[in-house]
């Protein structure tokens, strides 16, 4: 668990690095493309804790609004029931199934959030951001949002529908409170100008300058047709609008109004990871509320892609929401959350298939990284008791194995925990890790082993700790990635007695070499990656 509170370096107090997803609405049980997101964010987080830096990682669980009503009217249970019931029994677990460390779990319906929300919204009516009107428009259920005519597609029947669900849209007219959106048009240009990096990709950045740049509408940021919501605090007539409500949460959850200290220490987000279909919540009105409060903006809004099967966006009302206990059964939590990252560049879109997640995990997981980590600890194994040998006769093809460790660690830190180009990083780790299997094959240590000579004896010790220093560094860069099999590498190389936990190596000093020291135990254990069974009907 990060700290609460500031932390000091050199006499300063030193802010977390603070990363938060989206907050996930509970209509239904999580599938893989909520996975996904979190799992960046975990990953991006645990990386910056193996840097040793003070980190906070926020997710959760957005509860209100009508489709939530909807769904538990449907299952026969009131509203809070249903999202208790989803909570603690689907969203929770399958993110400590997943190994999410995450530091903190926000869910708007927890009166910490609702107090400070209806504190929020009552400021922004008093400074006269708010004011009351009325609307009628076209209204998505499923998006929880207004449509623009523009923004909607037709069936063969000339049928309105949402472009994101496919499902008709509703035309809802109501009163409603509304805030001045459209002020801040100008001003947010002027920050996306000053600020290039603010959201992410480029792609999803040209989509919401040309976006603003048309002229901003106000927000209705009430409803009076329903009532599960927060109610707006000068008129219970109105539920606060559930986007308003929830984006609130990313301040709620760190202290907003609550705990001053906390909240200095915490907010804004460094990176916020959303999907690209809740792009202009995230990047319009979500900055629009903050400057109409004068607080600050996230570093930057990452928007990643759509997961895709059969040429569909992965999701519950198409019928291609996969479990992610589907694939963990298989694969493993490790092997699945290396994957995607793996697969697929983030913030593009790409496509899930089984067998392609098979064929990466038996030619990279089983056979270069898993086999060569057996191999190593097989032959300390069998030439010297399960002890690791000293180096003392490394040369040209030692240093190259060094200088390829030093390569990893830079372009991996620098792509993983900056860019968050997590695809980038994770193939930089294993080009070195094909490296080592490309040592080993060209030293031919079996061979070397035939050499009973001082030299040849030097020789070989020099190439088995050449091989399990490189597994060292590998084990500290994957370990944000495959905690699990990381540990178990560290283990079997002995590397605990020395250097004490993994948790507590620094990824900058990864590639500083020499640091296994000679005489550990290095053990052979389970095999990392198991060869996988036939595919499930």
């Amino acid at each position: 668990m990060a700290a609460t509170g500031s932390e000091k370096q050199g006499g300063e107090d030193v802010k977390s690095f603070y990363v938060s997803t989206p907050i996930y609405y509970v209509n239904d049980a999580p599938h893989l493309g909520h996975a996904y997101t979190t799992v960046a964010g975990d990953v991006l987080t645990r990386w910056h804790r193996q840097r040793g830096e003070k980190v906070w990682y926020l997710t959760g669980t957005d509860e209100h609004g009508q489709k939530i009503m909807r769904t538990a009217e449907a299952n026969d249970v009131t509203p809070q029931e249903w999202c208790d019931k989803l909570v603690e029994e689907a969203w929770k677990p399958l993110w400590e199934h997943l190994g999410i460390a995450n530091d903190d779990f926000i869910r708007t319906t927890e009166k910490r959030h609702t107090d400070r929300v209806q504190e929020f919204v009552q400021d922004l009516y008093d400074k006269d951001e708010i004011y009351k009107g009325g609307y009628e428009g076209p209204y998505c259920v499923g998006c929880e949002e207004y449509k623009l005519p523009g923004d909607l597609v037709e069936d063969e029947n000339g049928v309105k529908l949402c472009p994101v669900h496919k499902k008709p849209v509703e035309i809802l007219k109501e009163e409603n409170y509304f805030f001045k959106l459209s002020e801040y048009g100008p001003k947010l240009l002027e920050f996306y100008a000053a600020n290039p990096g603010f959201v992410q990709p480029e792609s999803a950045r040209n989509e919401i300058v040309n976006f603003v740049k048309q002229g901003l509408q106000d927000l209705s940021i009430s409803r009076s047709t329903f009532d599960w919501g927060v109610p707006v605090p000068w008129d219970d007539k109105h539920v606060i609008y559930v986007w308003v409500d929830a984006l609130l949460n990313y301040a709620t959850a760190v202290g907003y109004g609550a705990n001053q200290e906390k909240f200095d220490a915490t907010f804004p987000a460094n990176v916020h990871l959303i999907g690209k279909d809740i792009l202009r919540f995230h990047s319009v009105i979500w900055p629009a509320m903050l400057m109409a409060q004068g607080l600050p903006l996230p570093g930057k809004v990452v928007a990643n892609g759509w997961l895709m099967v059969g040429g569909e966006k992965m999701s519950k009302s198409n019928l291609t929401g996969i479990k992610p206990q589907d694939l963990t059964s298989h694969f493993g939590v490790d092997a699945y959350r290396w994957y995607f990252l793996r697969a697929i560049a983030y913030g593009s879109d790409g496509s899930f298939s089984w067998e392609d997640f098979s064929a990466r995990y038996t030619s990279e997981l089983a056979n270069d990284y898993g086999n060569l980590a057996s191999r190593l600890a097989a032959m300390v194994g069998k030439y010297y008791g399960g002890v690791l040998p000293e180096a003392t006769a490394a040369g040209e093809a030692e240093q190259a194995v060094r200088d390829g460790l030093a390569k990893a660690v830079t372009t991996a830190d620098l792509k993983i925990g900056e860019e968050l180009d997590f695809q980038s990083g994770i193939l930089a780790i294993f080009d070195f890790v094909k490296q080592v299997n490309g040592y080993i094959t060209e030293q031919e240590p079996w061979k070397v082993a035939k050499d009973e000579s001082p030299e040849g004896r030097a020789r070989l010790a020099t190439i088995l700790y050449t091989a399990a220093e490189a597994l060292r560094g590998v084990a500290v860069l994957l370990n944000p990635i495959m905690p699990d099999t990381s540990q178990k590498l560290w283990e079997s190389l002995g590397a605990e007695e020395s250097l004490g936990a993994l948790s507590d190596q620094r990824v900058q000093d990864a590639a500083t070499w020499g640091r296994l020291a000679a005489g550990a135990t290095v053990t052979k254990g389970a095999v990392l990656f198991p060869r996988l069974e036939e595919k499930p009907a």
